[in-house]
């Protein structure tokens, strides 16, 4: 898929992304125990891509576009901190507002996700697929966190699983098509801005939303996955150099 152009990675990860949720989603649909008991593996393997890609290939990247690029990171850093102290606020529940949440990164966090593969993709195919496979791999844990959160709302089953779908999975290709046309036409020093404020939402994700979550209900060997996923994302970077 040497030749493949930004838009068909771009479709490819955001249908994907689509589809882990989806997945996700049935899981604790028809086997909540598993989906429960597996949920924060997924979340350390993902917050291991998300904190490495951004500061291994993305931030150098967006500095090189744009020397400001650092501000743009705290941009980003700060407005997913204030996005989730106003969600924490509204609900006044800490486990519901971490649902929200999920569905903030369902509704402005996953429609971002759409947003963020048209950046990274449209910078270069190795930081798409280091913060695509990251994003990727966490909307299962969404997909499920999503699902039990409208359970707990009240929400019967059946119509759960179509709320979550709507607003979990369907936002990131919505996300990515829509942004697609936009994204396109920044010149090198936008799209220098861009990533940095995606750098500082992937750290934000990783750091202070993934890992503090999957910490309050640790698995034995959870580690293993956190280091095993930025062990992935070295090793993509690693190929790319050797390249």
């Amino acid at each position: 898929m040497e030749g493949s152009s930004p838009f068909q990675w771009i479709a490819l990860f955001a249908l994907s992304a689509m589809a882990v949720n989806t997945a996700g989603i049935y899981m604790i649909y028809k086997y909540r125990d598993w989906a429960e008991t597996n949920k924060e593996y997924f979340m350390c393997f993902a917050a291991g891509m998300l904190i490495s890609s951004p500061l291994i290939l993305a931030f150098p990247e967006a500095l090189a576009k744009n020397p400001n690029a650092g501000v743009a990171a705290l941009a980003g850093f700060i407005f997913m901190f204030f996005s989730n102290r106003w969600i924490r606020y509204k609900t006044k529940q800490e486990e519901l507002a971490f649902g929200i949440i999920a569905i903030e990164g369902i509704g402005i966090h996953s429609f971002m996700d759409g947003i963020i593969y048209c950046v990274t993709f449209s910078v270069s195919m190795v930081t798409g697929l280091l913060a695509g496979i990251g994003l990727v791999v966490h909307e299962f844990a969404e997909g499920v966190i999503t699902f039990t959160i409208l359970l707990k709302g009240g929400v019967s089953e059946r119509k759960a699983m179509l709320y979550a779908f709507l607003v979990a999975a369907l936002t990131t290709p919505v996300g990515a098509f829509a942004a697609y046309p936009l994204i396109r036409k920044l010149n090198p020093a936008l799209l220098g801005l861009a990533l940095g404020f995606v750098v500082g939402v992937l750290i934000y994700v990783s750091a202070a939303h993934l890992l503090p979550a999957a910490r309050e209900h640790e698995k034995e060997h959870s580690y293993i996955a956190f280091l095993s996923g930025i062990a992935l994302a070295m090793l993509i970077m690693l190929s790319k150099k050797a390249h």
